[in-house]
């Protein structure tokens, strides 16, 4: 499971849009909702019906664990 980051301030946070995370990520959409299903990225945020965004300190977060963990450093 995925803990929320707590890297940023709140008058800070950012939410971004599904495009975003995909260019931050390089994960397809699929790949994107099937990591979410398993607990192994961070979940989007509803802001209505069809609006679905991410907060980018989690995305960052977890980019950044990813890459410690491919170089064996602790995140």
């Amino acid at each position: 499971m995925v803990a929320p980051a707590q890297v940023m301030p709140e008058q800070t946070r950012r939410f971004i849009k599904l495009r975003e995370v995909k260019a931050q990520t390089t994960l397809s959409t699929s790949e994107i909702y099937r990591r979410i299903a398993a607990g192994k990225f961070p979940r989007q945020v509803m802001l209505g019906p069809k609006s679905a965004v991410w907060i980018e300190a989690e995305v960052l977060a977890w980019c950044e664990a990813r890459i410690a963990a491919c170089r064996g450093e602790a995140a």
